[in-house]
């Protein structure tokens, strides 16, 4: 079967097609994405402006139509903080319904939390025991732990490393004041997520996932993307606090030359860098280990978990799923945790 997934992060909007059936992993057909930085498109009043209307709805229309081309026979479609918090996002959503035919679905930031761990434990398996996993997308930060296939606990924080570079670091490179006051803010948002995380027993495993961990880990020294999802990528605090002393007196066009930061990618890694230290420091970790998998990943494998389930069919049968799905179905998409501590505050 083929399934494909519309991402509309704070950053990127990007399309993923996998080929699955029943008892094996997800492999990727075909990706398709656009660099779409939405927060950089809110005014003032925090709306998404027309011309990043306009050009949401661009991606979306050629997204779906990507999609029938290459015959998907399920499409998901979803947002997180980028539309979730902006204010017209009702109005934004009702607009790409009403122009393409899609259905954006929009994450609550606990499902975005719970449903990235849901695809961390199902990439690390039942032998990793109890999991914390730390994200840093553009417009928020997710901190979960937990035993099962959903996490015990989960976090959402105004963190993300587009939104605190708007918000706290306009120059460039950026003054000691401006980080200092950066460095503050992280703090005292991760305060009471921190203080309800350290209540639980300590993870066997802790993991780090998005495009922002995974450039972190880059320029501490990990592999390359390009030798592949299965080699051990691990992030040390000890690295990473180096090398944020070291991107506080970069500008952008340095920063850009590192390994693994696009230019896109750039002005916004000193806060990603922030996030994480802080982050790291507060709970007492001196690593995470960086897992490829994350929130697109785990909205697919539970859609699929979700069609076997109706299919009716046994694991040790491959094949298709039943008839063709109309593109922009909603998926069913698991609950938050019984647990959940919310810490989605706006700045």
């Amino acid at each position: 079967m083929r399934l494909g997934v519309l991402d509309i992060g704070s950053n990127t909007v990007h399309l993923l097609l996998v080929d699955a059936h029943p008892g094996a992993r997800p492999v990727a057909f075909a990706s398709h994405k656009r660099p779409l930085s939405l927060i950089q498109y809110q005014d003032e009043s925090g709306a998404i402006t027309e011309e990043g209307q306009r050009e949401l709805i661009d991606f979306v229309s050629e997204a779906a139509d990507f999609a029938r081309r290459h015959h998907a026979e399920d499409f998901l479609a979803f947002c997180t903080s980028a539309i979730r918090e902006s204010a017209n996002g009702p109005f934004v959503l009702d607009r790409v319904m009403t122009e393409t035919g899609v259905t954006l679905m929009e994450l609550s930031g606990e499902q975005e939390a719970a449903v990235t761990y849901f695809a961390v434990r199902r990439w690390f398996g039942w032998s990793a025991k109890n999991i914390m996993n730390l994200d840093i997308g553009g417009g928020s930060m997710e901190l979960t732990i937990g035993w099962d296939a959903l996490p015990a606990a989960a976090y959402s924080v105004p963190l993300g490393a587009g939104r605190l570079t708007r918000d706290f670091l306009p120059d460039d490179p950026p003054s000691p004041r401006d980080v200092k006051d950066l460095r503050k803010y992280i703090k005292s948002t991760l305060k009471e997520p921190v203080a309800v995380l350290k209540e639980y027993e300590k993870p066997k495993l802790v993991a780090a996932t998005s495009k922002t961990f995974r450039s972190l880990a880059r320029i501490c020294g990990a592999a390359p993307s390009a030798e592949g999802p299965y080699v051990k990528r691990l992030l040390r605090l000890e690295d990473l606090k180096l090398w944020t002393r070291r991107l506080e007196a970069m500008t952008v066009e340095d920063r850009a030359l590192l390994p693994g930061v696009s230019e896109v990618r750039a002005p916004q890694v000193l806060a990603g860098a922030l996030s994480a230290e802080i982050a790291m420091e507060m709970l007492g970790l001196e690593q995470v280990r960086i897992c490829p998998w994350a929130l697109r990943e785990g909205i697919l494998l539970q859609r699929f978990d979700h069609l076997m389930a109706e299919s009716g069919q046994s694991l040790n049968v491959p094949g298709h799923l039943g008839s063709n799905l109309p593109l922009g179905r909603e998926p069913h998409v698991p609950g938050t945790p019984h647990s959940v501590a919310s810490a989605a505050q706006q700045h």
